[in-house]
């Protein structure tokens, strides 16, 4: 008996015994791994028109075109400054080799890889996408994958954690000397301020004393109530009014 056919028997059974996986294709969705390279997006609000994903494509696949608008100043007395406005951006999907070169060499993060791969054509020109159908497949991108704990520490992440713990050490510094500095401020209180002495009243000036009407003759003085004073007495050397 043949050897080979043993084994071919024995491999037919084997797979027999073992449940199917089949995919129903198109009713069900094949499962894709997180980064499946099915079609490029865009993301308009990211993208600058600074070429490089162009310039970079090997296939020359990116067609973009832009033109420059002044956009006002923000503040009074600043200076205005020009911007790039995105009017085109097209893959052709018939060249693109989906090296994901383009993806690497945005800086803004305007390229994604997308897992959608049902956008086949009966036509290869109708293969070329404007930035219309590309944005669509933007709301299809999933999320970065975690960072995975054994990598090193890239240079942007390091850089940045170092920054943001010198700066917290800052902010304790600042926190300990503002502690320190509050009870020496409360144990030296100031002085209590004295008000200022109040002026004193103007006294009114005194009255002058009441003149008496001399006396007519033939009448006796008034007496002398308290407080008032009294003539003096004619002596041997005055002389009276009538005498003379």
């Amino acid at each position: 008996m043949n050897v080979g056919l043993v084994r071919g028997l024995v491999t037919t059974a084997r797979v027999l015994s073992r449940p199917t996986h089949t995919t129903e294709y198109p009713d069900v969705a094949p499962p894709l791994p997180p980064r499946t390279r099915g079609v490029i997006a865009l993301v308009q609000e990211n993208c600058t028109a600074c070429m490089l994903c162009s310039r970079e494509c090997p296939d020359w696949c990116i067609y973009i075109d832009s033109h420059k608008e002044t956009v006002p100043a923000a503040t009074p007395g600043g200076r205005e400054r020009q911007r790039n406005v995105l009017d085109r951006f097209a893959i052709d999907f018939s060249l693109c080799m989906y090296c994901g070169i383009c993806i690497e060499a945005c800086p803004f993060d305007a390229l994604h890889w997308s897992p959608e791969f049902e956008y086949a054509e009966t036509d290869v020109r109708n293969l070329l996408h404007e930035k219309e159908r590309l944005s669509q497949w933007g709301a299809t991108v999933p999320p970065p994958p975690e960072p995975d704990p054994g990598a090193p520490e890239s240079k942007e992440v390091g850089a940045a954690r170092k920054a943001a713990d010198r700066a917290r050490q800052a902010a304790e510094k600042a926190r300990q000397a503002a502690v320190a500095a509050k009870p020496a401020a409360e144990t030296e209180q100031p002085p209590a301020k004295q008000p200022p002495p109040e002026p004193a009243a103007e006294q009114p000036p005194p009255k002058p004393a009441a003149e008496q009407p001399p006396a007519k003759p033939g009448t006796e003085p008034a007496a002398a109530g308290p407080g008032t004073e009294q003539p003096p007495a004619a002596g041997p050397g005055t002389v009276e009014d009538g005498d003379a």
